[in-house]
């Protein structure tokens, strides 16, 4: 007999250990806003269901999976996790497809590598990587097999590994579908899979190489869809955001983003781009690889093998008669030389370099060739930013951090009244942490500081003139989310050397 109830028992059945049953589908889940989640110890199935749910859609689901149904209330948000949950595990279909045409490859190794159990497997690879928000899927090859894990905000975590039988033919399926030569081993190769999940489409960029038990692939996740995010959404202190905003609207010079691999340097020249007035002004972009596709702005990819780097696509870009122009990175003297140029010339120029404060990239810009009169004259600002894991806001707590931690990074700065970190839960998936924020520190280049470019004064007179002209150094930035109990002091540090 089906019954509705307020509260039911203790699970007898772990959570999460639930399959979907066969008949029923995530629309019809998120359609009736209830979610089949455990089995009492009685036998009955407790199926959640959120505030307006459609209680009728128990008899089809008590009937789907074969044992009397009861209802427990939960938020809509507690719904749709679960249903998102369920429907993950299941067999939910992926279509991944090629982006180039067939070679003709070794016929068994095409069999194994197309066998169910390993399409279903690399689907669903992805799938959770999508859904967890994970930026790379790393397989790695060891003496007892293929191991996977995710990069979750920017630490890997363990991933679903591959059952033993199906080491190679994961490799191989993933080789297979990115155009690569699965019959080599002995040498790295990249390619490319787009991938469509739903309304969704992701482009996967495979990197593969050759290890001492076998070979290695990480898979980079790209969101065809996905939306730049804002200035504003970064986490910059408010003076920042404000100065940014203020440079970011130049008509003319040049303003650098500093910060190692994967401290969203890119992210925020996008933004940097959305203050720009697209419909009044040619924006145009060099990439390597492009991120997110921008309207009203012309995109180049970088295409080494064609001819096509940073230096040649620039030199190009500025016979397109631009407004503003964004350098993905600047790598080399060529690259770095013309995007002076182009500021010289009356164009706003955005670009990345790898330094690991916003001074460095005075010294680093000189090393690359730049005479330091041109870096003197086209230089407005630096900002240099690195991104620390935020606190998962619902299992939150009060703790009480190292004190060695709390000496190296709030010397000479006010002590919060509290500490907080995750406990960990199901929605930071136990790691305490639930998305990413930045920390900044942002040097503009006034006249003192343009006299000790032309003078060569070494990096320290450099570091106290900035700090002279109103530089708030990344730890004080880092330090002030701590007491906002945004991060943690272990985060800080392992994020923000000083």
């Amino acid at each position: 007999m089906l019954t509705a109830n307020d509260s039911v028992a203790t699970s007898a059945a772990p959570d999460g250990d639930l399959p979907l049953a066969e008949g029923l589908s995530r629309e019809f889940l998120f359609h009736h806003r209830v979610c089949p989640h455990r089995i009492e110890a009685g036998g009955a199935l407790v199926v959640v269901a959120a505030p307006g749910a459609r209680l009728d859609a128990l008899d089809e689901i008590a009937f789907a999976y074969g044992r009397p149904a009861v209802a427990e209330e939960a938020s809509a948000e507690e719904v749709e996790r679960l249903i998102e949950r369920l429907t993950t595990h299941s067999e939910r279909r992926i279509e991944l497809a090629r982006v180039q045409g067939d070679d003709e490859l070794a016929a068994d190794v095409r069999d194994l590598a197309s066998q169910p159990p390993v399409i279903r497997y690399v689907n669903l690879l992805v799938r959770d990587a999508y859904d967890a928000g994970a930026s790379d899927i790393h397989l790695e090859a060891g003496r007892s097999g293929l191991s996977a894990r995710f990069r979750l905000d920017g630490v890997l975590t363990p991933a679903p590994e591959p059952p033993a039988e199906l080491h190679h033919a994961v490799v191989s399926r993933i080789k297979l579908l990115a155009e690569l030569d699965i019959a080599e081993r002995r040498r790295p190769q990249d390619g490319r899979i787009r991938v469509r999940l739903e309304a969704r489409e992701l482009d996967l960029r495979v990197s593969t190489v050759p290890t001492l038990f076998g070979e290695s692939v990480v898979l980079r996740l790209l969101d065809r869809g996905g939306r730049p995010v804002a200035l504003g959404e970064l986490g910059m202190p408010e003076g920042t955001f404000e100065r940014m905003g203020r440079l970011a609207r130049r008509p003319h010079g040049m303003v650098l983003v500093t910060g190692p691999t994967g401290s969203g340097k890119t992210t925020t020249l996008y933004a940097a781009l959305g203050l720009r007035d697209m419909l009044a002004e040619k924006v145009v972009t060099v990439e390597d690889p492009v991120e997110y596709q921008l309207a009203g702005v012309a995109q180049v990819p970088v295409h080494r093998q064609a001819g096509v780097t940073f230096g040649a696509a620039l030199r190009s870009i500025l016979r397109q008669d631009p407004d503003v122009v964004m350098v993905g990175e600047m790598r080399d003297p060529e690259t770095a030389e013309v995007a002076v140029q182009a500021a010289m010339t009356g164009h706003m120029v955005f670009s990345t370099l790898h330094t690991n404060d916003a001074v460095g990239a005075i010294p680093r810009l000189l090393d690359l060739g730049v005479p330091d009169y041109l870096v003197a004259a086209t230089l407005d600002a630096v900002l240099a930013q690195r991104l620390v894991r935020r606190v998962c806001g619902a299992c939150a707590a009060g703790y009480d951090p190292p004190r060695e931690a709390v000496a190296r990074m709030g010397a000479g700065l006010p002590l919060p009244p509290r500490f907080v970190r995750g406990a960990g839960c199901p929605l930071c998936r136990g790691t305490g942490f639930r998305g990413r924020l930045g920390v900044f520190e942002l040097v503009e280049v006034d006249d003192v500081l343009r006299d000790a470019i032309v003078r060569r004064a070494p990096r320290s007179e450099l570091r106290e003139r900035a700090l002279a002209g109103g530089m708030a150094p990344m730890r004080a930035d880092a330090w002030d989310k701590v007491a906002r109990e945004l991060t943690t002091v272990e985060e800080v540090v392992r994020v923000v050397q000083e």
